[in-house]
């Protein structure tokens, strides 16, 4: 199956490009920016997103990388240590401990570009994984997180109930060499125009494809 021809996605995802460029990059793209590349880095910035905003997400993961920037830095803190460098994050407990296991997983060569691979370590989803191989090894792969999944429901183009049934379903009708972009641009679209409550449709630059499915107030 492939994109329905109602929605010219190349064309709208150009247009959103433009709406979005004032705004504040997604953290994994920003943090790439700053030489913050490496599939270990930026798979551990992502467990650090989980739930988290990208204003915390981003110096909480520079404040972390200061300290360890590799898995045998990472290896050399305690569970409590990376915990406190994680304040401001939610579950800093608990994504202490995912990044210890990625860590760790990077010692023994398990650490591979490889989704199943990623997804086997204890905490890390097919969000994480799927956004990690897209920006740290130029993999196709869709990343959908709670922005991503609102506005292509919200749109009409996917009726899915969850990100991950919305994933599949993307996978599904996106082609491959949009894939990245679908979270490079969706996410601050989602975040800063087409708004979980009273989505600014009025400075929408892709009116005319969306069913506002949902919307009963809007800007």
């Amino acid at each position: 199956m492939t994109m329905p021809d109602k929605y010219p996605l190349k064309q709208m995802l150009a247009r959103i490009e433009a709406a979005v460029s004032d705004y504040p990059k997604a953290a994994m793209f920003a943090l790439q920016d700053e030489g913050y590349t490496s599939l270990f880095e930026q798979l551990v910035s992502c467990v650090i997103s989980i739930r988290t905003m990208d204003e915390t997400t981003i110096p909480v993961s520079l404040k972390l990388f200061e300290q360890a920037r590799t898995p045998d830095a990472m290896l050399q803190l305690s569970l409590g240590e990376i915990a406190d460098l994680l304040y401001g994050a939610i579950f800093p407990g608990q994504k202490a401990a995912t990044i210890l296991a990625i860590a760790q997983a990077a010692k023994e060569g398990r650490l591979t570009a490889d989704f199943e691979s990623l997804t086997s370590i204890k905490g890390v989803g097919p969000k994480c994984a799927n956004l990690a191989l897209g920006v740290a090894s130029g993999m196709a792969a869709i990343s959908v997180d709670i922005h991503v999944h609102r506005v292509v429901n919200r749109w009409g183009m996917v009726q899915a109930a969850t990100p991950e049934k919305t994933l599949k379903a993307l996978e599904i009708q996106v082609p491959q060499n949009l894939w990245i972009d679908i979270n490079r641009l969706l996410m601050p679209f989602g975040k800063h125009i087409c708004t979980g409550t009273a989505p600014w449709c009025s400075k929408c630059p892709v009116y005319e494809w969306c069913e506002r499915i949902g919307v009963t107030k809007h800007r």
